[in-house]
């Protein structure tokens, strides 16, 4: 049974009998594992609220191929996260991210998206709260790209004409956008252009302030149960929709 030491992200945690716990990694070598930490709730354990959620450390885990649950053997911390805990916000959104990751990712390597999960939940804790939910939003589009799921935003679907200061309709089973010439009488939902420009920004990494009249969350909703989650819906999306309700854009 080969013994492998990876960069590791938590994504999920799950106690396991009295003492143990199950956790769902995202690795930089070996993708997404599902691994048992034996005895890491007893009191004295050195991992005690070390092995939590959105934490990233070296974990040396012994791998088998056959077998769906992997042995986690040690794991040091590098970085906690623990300021995503103390907002709503923040740890609905990092919960969003993570299962998109979980309904997604499977066991081939991939470090480039194991170091955009890692910044896109650094950039989550680390924003100021009023700019919370267009992060959140920005990573989740940035992550959906560096899945190979990302939305034709700049030219239209159709003619490829550049979408610039006119309202295009956004066609979320099409992938992309149309201009309003080509708009008419395809499907699609009509989006303002600031709102356009907004999406471009986040995905671009800009912190903006959202128009909930745009639309936003529909959108991503809407593209993801269509092109990722194949009509499955993601449980963080109603946990994160309650903590938006609870904590509007600020100007």
């Amino acid at each position: 049974m080969p013994q492998v030491t990876t960069a590791t992200l938590i994504l999920q945690t799950f106690p396991y009998g009295e003492t143990s716990r199950i956790l769902r990694l995202l690795t930089a070598t070996n993708g997404v594992q599902s691994a048992i930490a034996k005895g890491v709730r007893r009191p004295r354990s050195r991992f005690a609220g070390v092995m939590e959620p959105f934490a990233e450390g070296m974990a040396t885990l012994y791998l088998k191929e056959t077998r769906e649950l992997q042995t986690l053997s040690d794991f040091e911390l590098t970085r906690a996260r623990q300021g995503l805990g103390r907002d709503l916000v923040r740890f609905a959104g990092a919960s969003l991210l993570a299962e998109i990751i979980l309904r997604t990712v499977g066991v081939d390597p991939n470090p480039d998206l194991f170091h955009s999960a890692c910044f896109a939940l650094d950039r989550v804790e680390s924003v100021s709260a009023d700019r919370a939910e267009s992060v959140v939003l920005g990573e989740a589009w940035r992550l959906i790209a560096a899945l190979g799921f990302a939305p034709g935003i700049d030219d239209c679907l159709d003619c490829g004409r550049v979408i610039d200061g006119e309202d295009p309709s956004f066609d979320y089973a099409a992938g992309g956008v149309r201009c309003s010439d080509c708009a008419r009488g395809a499907p699609g939902r009509r989006i303002p252009f600031h709102a356009l420009a907004a999406l471009r920004a986040m995905i671009g990494g800009a912190d903006v302030c959202l128009d909930r009249t745009a639309g936003h969350w529909w959108l991503l909703a809407r593209f993801l149960d269509h092109h990722v989650l194949e009509g499955s819906p993601l449980r963080s999306f109603a946990f994160l929709s309650r903590a938006i309700g609870a904590a509007p854009c600020g100007d």
